[in-house]
C-alpha cells in the first residue's frame, strides 16, 4: 500500500505583490466578508507567516479567492462610481 503526501505550495509575497493599494482597503472586511476569518488571520497570510510564526503564506486556493475578492470590491467601486 502506497502512502502519498500532499504538500500545499504557499504564496508568501502577497503583501509585496499589492503595496500600491495596501492603504486603500479595509483588510479587516475581507478578511470577514471573504474567507470568514479575523483580520489578523489575514494580516499574518498577507505577512508570510503562519499563526505560530513559522513560514507561511496563501495557499493557491486561499490566493484564488483573494483574487476574487479583490475583483467583486473593484466591480463594486466602479458600479458606484458611474453613479456619479
Amino acid at each position: 500500500m502506497e502512502t502519498v503526501i500532499q504538500t500545499k505550495t504557499l504564496i508568501p509575497d502577497v503583501k509585496q505583490k499589492m503595496s500600491d493599494i495596501l492603504v486603500a482597503i479595509s483588510w479587516r472586511e475581507i478578511a470577514r466578508t471573504y474567507f470568514g476569518k479575523s483580520s489578523g488571520w489575514l494580516y499574518h497570510k498577507l505577512d508570510g507567516i503562519n499563526g505560530n510564526g513559522g513560514p507561511g503564506g496563501f495557499t493557491s486556493e486561499e490566493s484564488m479567492r483573494l483574487k476574487e475578492a479583490l475583483c467583486d470590491l473593484s466591480d463594486r467601486i466602479r458600479k458606484a462610481a458611474e453613479t456619479l
